[in-house]
């Protein structure tokens, strides 16, 4: 909980009583391992399905990757591949995901587009791993690379802005 409060710059305590609440009313479970309180979301709670996809839709990686990608010049499209869109799309795995596969297709500035992917790692606290290809690799690309993302579910990044705060 000290480092969900830190990420989220918000007081402990108020981390500590919204945490408290949301057990009570089931959504999260919590364990102590020492003196730390480990905290997770309850996937046996009736709210599970949709408090996370609405989550996943509004705060979750294709929506972040796809704002900070936005101002970049360059990209055509953006996909997230590989373990996390594979679980996106209810393909389960032997494994947790570890980072975020991200394939960029087009002729992007790189600098921005790596300074782009370090700002969303941040926000994630996941590690985005870009690959850049160029426009129309995914029809026309061969190799066993293609053929891996390919023949594996792919997830749309919306390139879209923040909105106005």
């Amino acid at each position: 909980m000290t480092a969900l409060a830190e990420r989220l710059r918000l007081p402990y305590p108020s981390v500590h009583r919204e945490i408290d609440r949301a057990e009570q009313a089931g959504l999260v479970v919590s364990r102590r391992l020492g003196n730390l309180r480990l905290v997770r979301a309850n996937p046996d709670s009736p709210y599970y399905p949709g408090l996370s996809d609405v989550l996943l839709k509004a705060f979750g990686p294709p929506v972040v990757i796809g704002t900070e990608l936005a101002t970049v010049p360059g990209i055509d499209d953006a996909l997230i591949f590989g373990s996390w869109a594979a679980r996106y799309h209810d393909q389960h795995g032997p494994r947790p995901v570890g980072d975020i596969d991200l394939l960029i297709l087009g002729d992007p500035d790189r600098d921005q587009l790596y300074e782009a992917t370090a700002r969303a790692t941040a926000r994630l606290g996941r590690e985005v791993q870009v690959t850049i290809r160029k426009p129309g690799w995914l029809t026309t690309g061969s190799g066993t690379f293609h053929d891996t993302v390919t023949s594996r579910p792919l997830v749309t990044v919306p390139l879209e802005p923040a909105p106005p705060q």
